[in-house]
């Protein structure tokens, strides 16, 4: 993600396309990274989708536990890896500005939605599309929402650390958090409706 935006940067001076590039390095990714490590951690991520799989008691809490401390820190140091093969310095305070009403409920659903698509996947024996769905969703959400669908609790603070296309300062990324949180249970009762198709 952070790569992607800075390389975006670099190539086009033209927003449209700068996230364009971003956008499909992002969602392409994401698909090769959940079908690669889908096997071994179930594509654990994002710190939501396992509060997702702990309150679906799939896993227990040492293991929510265990993920969640490696998708901050596996986050952060993304980010801190990709400024340095940009040769930026390794960790840069962002000062993007990025809240508002509109990132807010954009975060809210965007949030909800992938939350819903997680349990509607796994509720129907369909885990295998994970890697198309989730990856489809991303790069759709990315430019119908207005706060880009973070979506993601560790790739929001792994973002306070580079200042550059994909940057959010930390008092947005409190907002942003706030929102997903809201997200999360939203996303449950979606997901729990659309289960049962």
């Amino acid at each position: 993600m952070v790569g992607s935006g800075i390389w975006a940067t670099r190539w086009s001076h033209d927003v449209g396309v700068q996230v364009l590039i971003n956008d499909l390095s992002i969602a392409l990714a994401l698909g090769v990274l959940i079908w690669l490590m889908s096997p071994l951690s179930g594509a654990h991520f994002n710190p939501l989708v396992t509060a997702t799989a702990l309150w679906r008691r799939e896993i227990g809490w040492l293991e929510a536990t265990g993920y969640a401390l490696a998708q901050f820190a596996g986050a952060i140091a993304g980010a801190v890896f990709a400024n340095l093969m940009f040769d930026l310095p390794a960790a840069q305070l962002a000062t993007a500005q990025r809240a508002s009403l509109g990132s807010f409920l954009s975060e809210i659903f965007a949030t909800a939605a992938l939350i819903a698509l997680v349990i509607a996947l796994g509720s129907r024996g369909l885990g295998r599309l994970a890697p198309v769905v989730i990856g489809a969703w991303i790069a759709s959400a990315i430019f119908f929402t207005s706060s880009t669908s973070f979506a993601n609790p560790a790739v929001t603070v792994a973002r306070i650390f580079t200042d550059t296309l994909t940057g959010i300062n930390p008092n947005s990324a409190v907002v942003f958090i706030a929102g997903q949180l809201i997200g999360l249970p939203l996303g449950w009762m979606a997901g729990r409706f659309f289960s049962k198709g």
